[in-house]
């Protein structure tokens, strides 16, 4: 998790003084690392704006004058509810993330945002690889073909382990081994030449760290938050995902508690599902099979009515 002394150095440690809006509780962690994973980090390098700017842009006015702030948090929540996303967009913030590559290439789906990562064509990559923690490993589940089953234990996960980190730690020599040169990038064989950086980094596998800048909006961070820090996404994603929700809290407290209301700890339900509900609620009996609905949906209906499926 450490900070490049290059890294360090760019943080701005001088207070300056600023006509625009800032927001204290996140200016107090200001480029500051949130620890994610073994080696990896979130930290805020930038932003722009704060709740008070959602609710100018869905105004389009300025100033807060005599108005109260249950005013503004109805006005977001009713933004929210009714997903007016415009003034979201209002808001922008810029986060320095350190992640395994794997994490990086499902991050990237994400394509709302703008990006700039470490090149492995230009400089030497860092010789730190992810390595799940034992409560991580785990079989491939049965009923899902994109999730994790069964907890592996004793022999089984240490094997795991074990691989990982010698598969890793033989492509990092291999890589040094090609490259042929330190990082400094002295020769360390002069009698042979090394490969080019970027045919060198072949040999990784992907959990080896990477880094970049992604900048977003506010909406379009509210949706990958949504989808990454859902308890079905991927865990290691999703440990990013739960720390930036950290940083959302501190920026916008207004819109995080909007965002949990509405959209995190809320249940999307379809025209058939809802036609169910109103079913039940007249006091009929309604079964899976004359519900309309498909097997899977029926059981995610019940999970959220907090129902056994077979009711």
């Amino acid at each position: 998790m450490r900070l490049t002394a290059e890294q360090q150095a760019s943080q701005r440690g001088e207070t300056r003084p600023t006509r625009r809006a800032t927001v204290p509780a996140l200016e107090e962690m200001l480029y500051e690392p949130v620890p994610v994973l073994d080696h990896g980090f979130i930290r805020v390098v930038d932003y722009m704006g704060d709740d008070e700017a959602i609710v100018q842009a869905a105004r389009v006015s300025y100033g807060r004058g005599t108005r109260r702030t249950s005013e503004d948090q109805g006005l977001i929540n009713y933004l929210m509810r009714h997903r007016h996303t415009t003034p979201f967009e209002m808001c922008e913030i810029k986060y320095h993330v350190k992640l395994p590559i794997f994490v990086a290439r499902q991050w990237i789906r994400h394509r709302t945002a703008n990006v700039n990562e470490y090149s492995g064509r230009y400089s030497i990559l860092d010789n730190e690889f992810y390595i799940p923690a034992p409560e991580h490993l785990a079989a491939q589940a049965t009923t899902n073909r994109q999730g994790r089953g069964t907890i592996l234990e004793g022999a089984a996960a240490q094997h795991v382990l074990d691989l990982l980190r010698e598969d890793a730690e033989r492509a990092y020599r291999g890589y040094v081994e090609l490259l042929n040169e330190d990082a400094a990038g002295t020769p360390i064989d002069p009698s042979r030449p090394g490969l080019a950086r970027e045919l060198a980094r072949m040999n990784l596998s992907l959990n080896f760290y990477t880094q970049w800048y992604w900048k977003t909006d506010l909406h379009n961070l509210m949706h990958f938050l949504s989808l990454r820090a859902d308890p079905h996404a991927q865990y290691e994603i999703r440990a990013y995902a739960e720390a930036m929700l950290g940083t959302l809290a501190r920026w916008v407290p207004m819109t995080y508690a909007a965002f949990l209301e509405y959209r995190m700890n809320a249940a999307l339900i379809s025209a058939t599902a809802l036609a169910v509900i109103r079913r039940m609620l007249a006091g009929e009996t309604v079964t899976p099979e004359a519900s309309g609905l498909s097997r899977r949906e029926w059981r995610e209906l019940m999970q959220v009515l907090g129902r056994s499926p077979a009711a």
